[in-house]
């Protein structure tokens, strides 16, 4: 248990946002500060060299404001899913929106583009404003808008 890092693999569109787009939503949107077990600890992989200067420039910028940075960069290598009950972990907790979505456990769960949002949203990540916008291009049914909705109040 303790020889691996929880994280994502994450693949993006360059057309849509940058690499150092990325970057900047994960240096804001987390402590990169605390000192954790190598399970746990804060870390960017990068896929070349670009994403490796550019990951090693925003750390020196962060350690700039006085913080003392325990992210470590390092080069990606052997990625391994999660078992199938972590994935959109979230999401499975509700499980007759995922069969009215007929998306089922295994690779199609890991890589559908609507579990992922859902899963965000479900979580109480995004605004309801948003959601009801990006709904129906996901597929879903004003009950399945509405149950989403609540359960987004219920986190705020």
């Amino acid at each position: 248990m303790g020889d691996h890092t929880e994280t994502l693999d994450l693949d993006y569109d360059p057309s849509v946002t940058s690499y150092a787009e990325l970057l900047h939503i994960f240096w804001n949107n987390h402590d990169p500060c605390t000192k954790n077990k190598r399970q746990y600890m804060s870390a960017i992989f990068y896929h070349d060299e670009e994403q490796k200067e550019l990951a090693l420039q925003t750390k020196d910028e962060m350690s700039k404001k006085g913080k003392k940075i325990t992210t470590e960069i390092a080069s990606a290598k052997e990625f391994t899913d999660a078992e199938d009950y972590h994935q959109k972990y979230m999401l499975q907790h509700h499980p007759w929106l995922l069969e009215s979505l007929d998306i089922h456990p295994g690779d199609y769960l890991i890589k559908s583009h609507v579990a992922a949002r859902l899963n965000g949203y479900i979580g109480g990540y995004g605004n309801i404003v948003d959601f009801n916008l990006e709904a129906p291009q996901l597929g879903l049914n004003e009950k399945m808008m509405e149950y989403v909705v609540r359960k987004m109040k219920s986190k705020h």
